[in-house]
This record gives C-alpha cells, sequence and structure tokens, in this order.
C-alpha cells in the first residue's frame, strides 16, 4: 500500500504530481511580483530551474496570451490573459462587497453618482453602480462593458499597468473602437493622455462615452501595485467643481485599497 507523502517529508512542499504545471504556476507568481519585465535567464536562475524549461513555458505561455515577449529588450512580462484572470478574481465577491457601501456613500456624499469597475481585455466592467436621484440617467450598469480608453474609470487603470501591457492592449489604430467622435484613436494619443492621468493623479472623461456626460476615476491597486479596479463619479454639465469630486473619489479608491489589503 503506498503512501502520499506529507509537506514535511518533501522539504516543506508537496512532491509534484504534474511539474510542467507548478513549474508554469511558479513562473507567473514570479513575473506578477516583479515591478518590470524581466530576462528568461532570470526567471531560471531565480527559480533554480533549466533555461530550457523555462523557455519552453514561456513560449506556451505566450501563445496563450498569459506572458508577454518584448523582443527588442529580451524580456518578458505578463500578458493581458493574466490581467484577465486578475479581473475575474476581483469581479467575485470580496470587492463588490466591499466596495458597495463605498461607493453607495460616496454618491450620498456628492450627489452624483458613482460605480466601481474591474478591467476586462480592452473594457471596463462595471460590478457595483449606485445611481443619485434626480439625476441624468447613465449607459453604465453592473454587468456593462466600454471601452477602457474612453471611460475614466479604464484611463485610471490603464495608467498604472505597465507601458507593455498598454501596448499589448493597443497595438494599432484599429483597438480603439469609438462612441462619440472624442477620445484617442492611435496609441501614441492615449500614451501622451495616460502621461496626464499620471501626472494629475486621476482620470477624467467629457461626453467620450456619452454626450453631456463627464467622469473622474482612480485606480485601487493590490498588494503588488496591479491595477484591479477604479472608482469614478459621473455628472452631466460644468457645473460641478471637476477637483472637488476628484478627491473625494481618490479618497474612497484608497479606503477601498485598504480593506483589500487587509
Amino acid at each position: 500500500m503506498s503512501v502520499i507523502p506529507d509537506k514535511h517529508e518533501t522539504g516543506g512542499r508537496a512532491d509534484p504530481q504534474v511539474p510542467a504545471a507548478e513549474n508554469t504556476l511558479r513562473i507567473l507568481s514570479y513575473l506578477a511580483g516583479r515591478p518590470a519585465p524581466v530576462a528568461a535567464s532570470a526567471i531560471a536562475r531565480e527559480l533554480e530551474l533549466p533555461r530550457s524549461t523555462v523557455y519552453h513555458l514561456l513560449t506556451t505561455l505566450s501563445a496563450h496570451g498569459f506572458v508577454l515577449h518584448l523582443r527588442e529588450e529580451q524580456r518578458w512580462g505578463l500578458g493581458t490573459s493574466a490581467f484577465e484572470l486578475a479581473g475575474g478574481y476581483a469581479r467575485q465577491q470580496p470587492l463588490a462587497r466591499l466596495g458597495r457601501p463605498l461607493v453607495a456613500a460616496l454618491s450620498d456624499r456628492l450627489g452624483e453618482s458613482a460605480h466601481l469597475a474591474v478591467m476586462s481585455g480592452g473594457d471596463v466592467l462595471y460590478i457595483v453602480e449606485e445611481r443619485a436621484p434626480r439625476r441624468q440617467a447613465l449607459i453604465t450598469d453592473v454587468g456593462v462593458r466600454l471601452p477602457a480608453h474612453l471611460t475614466a474609470s479604464g484611463r485610471a487603470m490603464l495608467a498604472a499597468l505597465p507601458r507593455e501591457q498598454v501596448r499589448a492592449l493597443y497595438p494599432d489604430a484599429s483597438a480603439f473602437p469609438d462612441r462619440t467622435g472624442r477620445g484617442p484613436r492611435r496609441p501614441s494619443e492615449l500614451r501622451e493622455l495616460l502621461r496626464e492621468v499620471r501626472s494629475r493623479g486621476y482620470a477624467t472623461e467629457d461626453s467620450e462615452v456619452a454626450d453631456g456626460l463627464r467622469s473622474v476615476g482612480s485606480v485601487v491597486k493590490d498588494h503588488a501595485g496591479w491595477p484591479i479596479a477604479a472608482v469614478a463619479v459621473t455628472w452631466a454639465g460644468d457645473d460641478v467643481q471637476e477637483r472637488e469630486l476628484a478627491d473625494a473619489v481618490i479618497d474612497t479608491a484608497a479606503v477601498l485599497e485598504s480593506r483589500l489589503k487587509r
């Protein structure tokens, strides 16, 4: 009768039954913890894996979009499929449960509609929506997707992504759907817009999703600094102080971020 060894019998870690699967997960975890893309040789050295194994697994992961190969720099980083997984986790109960009362309080405080969204590929997906009374109807609602580059929520998250990830999501002009005739149309315009977001500390949008509606948004990051969500407020017209709304949105995003890290 065979006995399955426990962790204590295998040096503190269960003996892997599927080495390729374990090594794949180790590579993804390693890349997720790096502040920038890294060379395959560094991955092999840090994880004590044969270089041939690392290159084989990276090639497979790249084919499925989980890692991104920067050929000119000869480095590897997380790809958009990995970001999709992060968004899938973020859409589960913890984020919505913690975010809902904060978004409701933000809407009550400002008297404007507020929402919480996550990235899903090149879109934002709204997971919490709080409508302010006697305010113009919005097209955003729970479950609605909108192009990330046109929304304040999406821009807040894109600005916090590594530039390589943004290039992968928006490689050329075909990746920029339009709604009202406004907004960036090519990668260079998006890069400039995201530089402004990083400099300002929050994202804005003016009539790029729907005519006459404006928004401000602030990113929410996880413990590794990865953007997992954004808080935003939307209003109609120009009779509201943008900076006042932005400060409230930034505060709410910071509180949600701190609660998610507990």
